[in-house]
């Protein structure tokens, strides 16, 4: 059974190489493993250790907390006790399988490769669009 924690690091290391355009092959060499490595830790399947989570996060340019964010105190102590339900008033406003989307993945890419005055007036025309649906 796949523990939550696991599954958490595990999409914030597949979000952190696909927002950086990089191939679990990549990812792999750089840090000295096998590519079927790199999926089982992005699914879950395999935990990762300490040091190998730091020569990741050398390798994606990110601090190791990176791969922590978006868990709470109470979600982590939730997490040891067993069962896990994130409190109604803490559930996120997107889910997180949208930033596995290839498709969120280009968009945040094509966004950010924006110069500063065109990506402000796409984030307002965003946000205009989501407000009249």
């Amino acid at each position: 059974m796949v523990h939550p924690i696991d599954l958490h690091v595990g999409q914030r290391l597949r979000q952190r190489r696909c927002l950086l355009g990089m191939t679990q092959q990549k990812l792999a060499e750089s840090v000295g493993i096998k590519f079927q490595q790199i999926q089982k830790y992005e699914s879950g399947a395999n935990r990762v250790s300490a040091s190998r989570l730091w020569a990741l996060a050398e390798a994606l340019e990110v601090p190791v907390s990176h791969f922590f964010e978006g868990l709470s105190k109470d979600d982590k102590a939730d997490h040891f006790q067993g069962e896990y339900e994130v409190p109604e008033g803490d559930r996120p406003s997107i889910a997180p399988e949208v930033f596995s989307s290839k498709e969120t993945i280009d968009l945040v890419r094509a966004y950010y490769n924006l110069k500063e005055g065109p990506r402000r007036r796409l984030l307002d025309l965003a946000k205009t669009l989501a407000g009249a649906a």
